[in-house]
């Protein structure tokens, strides 16, 4: 296997014995429930995961005085509209929460790092736009991001780490659909 190191160069890499557990000839021909105690489960995997990246990433960027959070609001808002976003599509666009995005925009706003006006067609609403110091907190960390995401992704051949990324966006839109088609009514 071959990994892409930070630089830029390629190496030799014998990943770390982290493959999953042996499946026995016995459970693999007798189908288990899905949330049998000897299959993987998807809600404990991608917390795990999730949470091993966040903590990480936070440890990395600390020296900044960014956090997680705010790295995926500045690069959402760079990447987004060049007008600039209002809160509720940033809220979308970050798969979080109204109340933390609010929190984390009062915050961002109180440092300079992006800016809030009134919206143009709907006065109820702001448009965020990443200002200067923003964009500098951004340039700042994003390297650490980029190593971060190629050292997590090298455990895996790199002609597979595209495919996984694609497979793991079609779990996570499911997981939206999901959300979305709830009635929160009959919960």
């Amino acid at each position: 296997m071959v990994k892409t190191l930070a630089n830029g160069t390629r190496e030799a890499y014998a990943p770390p014995a982290l493959t999953a557990p042996a499946v026995t000839p016995a459970s693999h021909s007798v189908p288990q429930p899905l949330d049998a105690p000897q299959r993987r489960r998807l809600p404990l995997l991608l917390r795990r995961a999730w949470y091993g990246l966040n903590q990480s990433f936070r440890r990395r960027i600390a020296h900044t005085g960014v956090t997680p959070d705010q790295f995926t609001a500045l690069r959402t808002l760079l990447e987004g509209d060049s007008d600039g976003m209002t809160q509720k599509d940033l809220t979308t666009a970050m798969s979080s929460d109204p109340n933390t995005v609010a929190s984390l925009v009062e915050r961002m706003a109180e440092a300079g790092w992006i800016d809030r006006r009134r919206h143009e067609r709907d006065g109820r609403a702001y448009r965020i736009s990443a200002l200067p110091e923003g964009r500098a907190k951004y340039a700042e960390v994003r390297s650490l991001a980029v190593r971060l995401q190629t050292e997590v992704l090298s455990i895996l051949p790199e002609d597979d780490q595209e495919r996984f990324l694609a497979q793991l966006e079609l779990v996570a839109d499911a997981c939206r659909q999901s959300l979305e088609s709830q009635n929160p009514a009959k919960l």
